[in-house]
């Protein structure tokens, strides 16, 4: 047998393809068939180690040969050559009247369905004379080959990016740094928002414990008691949550009530900062009237909802809302990034801890259940959570 020529950098590429758990099997075989036979074995000792007929091993041996001093990559040269095989079926142009049929809407051809099936589009490439015949079998295998499919749809989110985000991204992210400070002469910093739709859900048998190899189950079936709405505040100084409203409702009123009960709750407080995102009850009539209360402002001054002033509409009145110089200010999130508000953060640990895997015997057991959980939130969880983000898009 003729010597056989592997370099140091193909040594190490074939050692590494040899043991890959990601390439083919036919690959893996080949570069043990050239490292068995680098190391003096013949095609037979080497068909016999890895159960293959000689000649198969004569012919990887022969083939790198006679192009491992070539520039190809060790994949190609052990990879099995182009076959000749029989003419496609379709010629180019009728590939890509399919591909471009498959991109359109079936209700351009007169079709009343939302997406195609393969069997749609092979009968729609026939009906318009592009090809006299073709299976839907051909049809699913030139699509998946371009990477075409017109069966899936995914959702996405159709954003004009807020005029003010950056604005606004800054001075939420400020606010959180400066809540320490804020709470220590004598405000408060809260993140603010409602939990709609919880439901009182019942398991109709007993759960099942944790045992030794067996996981804790529950049953499937349930029964309904009807639902409740948390609106949560969330300390963004102490990391407490305070003073919580629970009620079958979140209206304009439901809202305004709840900031003016937080407000008279805590009569020391010099400043409040409340964070909120961009609900039409985060931004209300109600609110305003709130604040121009506390200011001694004339109802009269505001003027009218849809009309002249204050009021008039979600922009002016969140201007009023987030002026700075108010006793209460509201700092709004930009739009579709409700993520800044750290209540968020809070939601997610009550479903987890609790709403997730409880069991609700009525509305006012899933009321009870919850303040009791915040009240031990409070005592042995609470803390400010760590506010890295800084307004900058992540980065590598």
């Amino acid at each position: 047998m003729e010597n056989i020529f592997v370099s140091k950098k193909q040594r190490i590429e074939l050692d590494m393809l040899s043991k890959s758990r990601n390439a083919s099997m036919k690959l893996v075989e080949r570069a043990k068939i050239v490292l068995l036979a680098l190391a003096g074995h013949n095609p037979t000792t080497i068909g016999n180690r890895i159960e293959i007929h000689r000649t198969t091993a004569s012919r990887w041996i022969n083939r790198w040969n006679s192009c491992c001093h070539s520039e190809l990559p060790i994949v190609e040269i052990l990879d099995d050559e182009l076959r000749s095989g029989a003419p496609g079926l379709f010629a180019p142009d009728q590939i890509c009247q399919l591909f471009a049929m498959a991109c359109e809407k079936p209700e351009a051809y007169g079709r009343p369905v939302s997406n195609w099936t393969t069997r749609e589009l092979a009968d729609e490439m026939i009906k318009q004379g592009f090809v006299n015949s073709i299976s839907p079998r051909n049809v699913g295998r030139l699509l998946a080959e371009a990477d075409i499919k017109p069966h899936l749809m995914r959702y996405y989110l159709h954003t004009e990016k807020d005029q003010d985000f950056d604005k606004k991204v800054e001075d939420i992210c400020q606010i959180y740094i400066e809540a320490p400070a804020i709470t220590a002469a004598g405000g408060k910093v809260i993140s603010c928002d409602e939990m709609c739709g919880i439901q009182a859900l019942e398991r109709c048998a007993p759960d099942k414990a944790v045992a030794p190899g067996m996981t804790e189950r529950h049953e499937f079936n349930y029964i309904r008691h009807g639902t409740l709405t948390l609106i949560a505040n969330f300390d963004v100084g102490t990391g407490k949550v305070i003073h919580p409203t629970l009620g079958p409702t979140r209206t304009e009123l439901d809202f305004a009530n709840h900031i003016k009960n937080i407000i008279c709750h805590s009569p020391s407080v010099k400043k409040w900062h409340f964070v909120l995102d961009n609900l039409n009850t985060h931004q209300s009539e109600a609110l305003v009237k709130l604040v121009a209360g506390s200011l001694g402002m004339a109802q009269e001054s505001l003027g009218e909802k849809g009309k002249s002033g204050i009021l008039k509409s979600k922009k002016s009145r969140q201007e009023f809302l987030s002026n700075s110089d108010h006793d209460v200010v509201f700092h709004y999130t930009p739009k579709h990034a409700s993520w800044m508000n750290q209540v968020e953060i809070w939601f997610s640990i009550i479903v987890r801890k609790l709403l997730k895997r409880e069991s609700f015997i009525g509305v006012a057991d899933l009321k009870s259940k919850i303040l009791e959980f915040i009240k031990y939130f409070n005592d042995t969880m609470a803390k400010p959570f760590k506010w890295t983000y800084k307004g900058r898009v992540l980065s590598a």
